[in-house]
């Protein structure tokens, strides 16, 4: 895929900022969409992208970050989903307000992220929706139930989608991140090296399956560091 475009929704400091370097690396135009755009200044002044406010949750706000995505650069080429919430704790004190909002942010939202991404790329019939999971999207751990929840649906999304859209020239990809993600602030202790995922190195691992030639098609990845156990 000769990719142009890509747009990245929920985007942080961590792995959906090494995203956005990645892409502006490689020639693309970046678009990038939180719920809290403000922050993501310093971002888009480094890798030039525009930025966008989304509830992903909600779909006529999906609908229009589309919308004006594709009316300002053009359809994206790539769409990576990377959002999430979090309930943690006993599941006989959980708040079911948090846990729906961590089900709804981590699968619904990407069923609406993915839906828009498709309508788009579908005319054209080329495209990659990259998802991205975690150990819970195949692991249910204790006081994560709803962690578990919604990323087991968003690994479900991404089989599903996979199965849907791959014959029509979608590439859809899930990947399971097993293990934390080394930030500024989450570093590994001295006396174990490289036992947290770099973003740098997990954004190269989804530029390489976004370029996979289509006759090699993976549905997912999973990626973990060379001393976490699985």
């Amino acid at each position: 895929m000769d990719a142009k475009t890509a747009l990245i929704v929920g985007v942080g400091s961590g792995l959906s900022a090494s995203l956005a370097r990645l892409f502006t690396k490689q020639g693309l135009q970046v678009a990038l969409a939180s719920r809290n755009p403000d922050r993501l200044a310093g971002l888009a002044a480094e890798t030039a992208a525009a930025t966008f406010a989304c509830e992903a949750t909600e779909p006529e706000e999906v609908a229009a970050l589309f919308d004006v995505v594709v009316a300002t650069q053009g359809v994206p080429d790539i769409v990576v989903y990377n959002a999430s919430a979090r309930a943690r704790g006993p599941v006989e004190t959980l708040d079911p307000t948090e846990v729906a909002r961590a089900i709804a942010v981590g699968g619904y939202g990407g069923f609406l992220v993915a839906q828009q991404a498709a309508r788009v790329m579908l005319p054209r019939g080329s495209g990659a929706i990259l998802l991205t999971g975690a150990s819970a999207s195949v692991k249910g751990y204790p006081n994560s139930s709803a962690f578990a929840m919604a990323k087991f649906a968003l690994r479900g999304l991404a089989q599903s989608l996979a199965r849907e859209l791959s014959p029509k020239g979608i590439h859809v990809a899930h990947f399971v991140i097993d293990g934390g993600i080394r930030s500024a602030t989450r570093t590994e202790p001295a006396e174990a090296p490289d036992s947290m995922l770099d973003p740098d190195a997990i954004a190269a691992a989804y530029w390489q399956v976004a370029m996979q030639p289509r006759s090699a098609w993976t549905w997912e990845m999973e990626l973990r560091p060379w001393v976490e156990r699985f």
